[in-house]
């Protein structure tokens, strides 16, 4: 079952998101697992925040045209000036009920100001 409450991130995948066989590229859906990551950071940090690392992204499913690919993302660490978000991507072929774990990473991102240099984000109990 996909986590409980929203995704961050929800999109049907397009023709123009395929390799030559038909499947989604893995780079699209990790722009949008990125997207998702980055909401929750900017959100959580009040400003301006870049992804500084991605770890352990395996994908277990191929997405195609046409799949409803939901993101879920949930901060999971904050340091002084970093958070660590879990995202998971699911997807959902157009017309079925039943949802399936495309992958998971976790996202590193630091809150920069805007000189660019990194700075404090609110702490929070996870």
């Amino acid at each position: 079952m996909p986590p409980e409450g929203l995704p961050a991130v929800r999109v049907i995948a397009m023709p123009a998101d395929t390799n030559p066989y038909g499947d989604i590229f893995g780079g699209w859906l990790m722009s949008m697992m990125d997207s998702a990551a980055g909401s929750v950071a900017s959100r959580h940090s009040h400003g301006r925040a870049v992804t500084i690392a991605v770890e352990g992204m395996t994908f277990h499913r191929p997405v195609v045209v046409g799949d409803e690919v939901s993101v879920y993302a949930r901060l999971t660490k904050v340091g002084r000036t970093s958070m660590t978000i879990d995202v998971e991507s699911w997807r959902r072929a157009r017309h079925d009920d039943r949802s399936y774990k495309v992958t998971e990473a976790k996202f590193t991102f630091v809150a920069i100001g805007e000189d660019r240099q990194p700075r404090r984000v609110p702490p929070v109990e996870i």
